[in-house]
């Protein structure tokens, strides 16, 4: 699955955040490693997503881009 996100330039490297999964953000050195980190926090928003969940009345719809 794809995700956009948005990675900004900070004094400290860089930070990166998913608009589409609120407070869902992480940060890094380099380009590269903020790239990777958020990439397990999108991991891990989802796990912690599906187990909210797991019990629940789930549909799915289909939304033109």
């Amino acid at each position: 699955m794809l995700y956009r996100v948005v990675l900004e330039k900070s004094e400290e490297g860089y930070s990166v955040s998913c608009p589409a999964l609120p407070g869902c953000w992480s940060q890094g050195e380099t380009e590269e490693d903020a790239l990777e980190n958020i990439k397990d926090a999108i991991e891990d928003y989802m796990f912690v997503l599906n187990e909210r969940i797991k019990n629940a009345d789930v549909r799915e719809v289909e939304v033109a881009a």
